[in-house]
């Protein structure tokens, strides 16, 4: 019997949860080594606080899902979307994000990020100047969250 089958970006929580953490964990190891196009330049922005000092996790586990880009101070998740994404069941996904976590899904197309990064980053910075902080003292003193030696500096 072979072992289960990672997820692909799609199809996390499909199942029941039947995929381990641990299975997660090494999919999502996976995707940061091999990010697509958009993905990457929108990672360039973001790594390093980059974006107007905040902080960013990329291809985060969250629950049954990987999701693309997370900034934990905000609770605000980033997903970058190909052709192939099923924006019904992204829905579902999102609304069941807020509801489990509390965390926010903000959407865009490799298109947008191919051709338009700048209005990109620019939804992204109102976004998260809008959103509440998710701890007292603001970006500065949120709790430690450990760095993947993946994610880069």
């Amino acid at each position: 019997m072979s072992a289960p089958k990672a997820p692909s970006s799609l199809e996390e929580g499909v199942g029941g949860g039947g995929v381990s953490p641990e299975t997660l964990r090494a999919r999502a190891a996976e995707l940061r080594r091999d990010m697509p196009e958009p993905e990457r330049r929108l990672w360039n922005e973001l790594r390093g606080s980059r974006l107007s000092g905040f902080k960013f996790r990329r291809q985060v586990v969250i629950g049954h899902r990987i999701v693309d880009f997370f900034c934990p101070a905000k609770g605000l998740v980033i997903e970058v979307d190909g052709d192939t994404h099923d924006p019904v069941a992204d829905a579902d996904r999102d609304l069941a994000m807020r509801r489990d976590l509390g965390f926010t899904t903000l959407r865009f197309t490799n298109h947008q990020v191919m051709r338009n990064l700048g209005g990109v980053l620019e939804k992204l910075t109102c976004v998260l100047e809008d959103a509440v902080d998710r701890w007292p003292k603001g970006r500065e003193h949120h709790p430690q969250t450990p760095s993947s030696k993946e994610e880069g500096a």
